[in-house]
């Protein structure tokens, strides 16, 4: 047996990256969260967009593709719709 373990795959800057946010459901919510990714997206194709409620409508989840520039990018990304206090989760 190896001591190694595999070396995580490379993203290769600039590509398409999609990313998936559960979030609160709540009037403006998708709009507030679109314009956070927009401030590192300025691009951003809302065409790509899908949105699903929960079962019980508490919840809904965004998948969409935006260009991603960096890994620096993405974990600011990240931490901005943390801070919108609506996100649960993003993948």
């Amino acid at each position: 047996m190896s001591d190694k373990t595999p070396d995580t795959p490379k993203i290769e800057f600039p590509c398409q990256y999609p990313i998936k946010v559960i979030c609160t459901a709540g009037d403006g919510v998708i709009e507030q969260l679109l314009a956070v990714v927009r401030q590192h997206d300025t691009e951003l194709d809302v065409a790509t967009l899908v949105v699903q409620d929960s079962k019980n409508g508490r919840f809904q989840s965004l998948r969409l593709v935006m260009t991603a520039t960096g890994e620096q990018q993405l974990q600011q990304l990240h931490a901005d719709l943390k801070a919108t206090g609506h996100v649960h989760m993003v993948l």
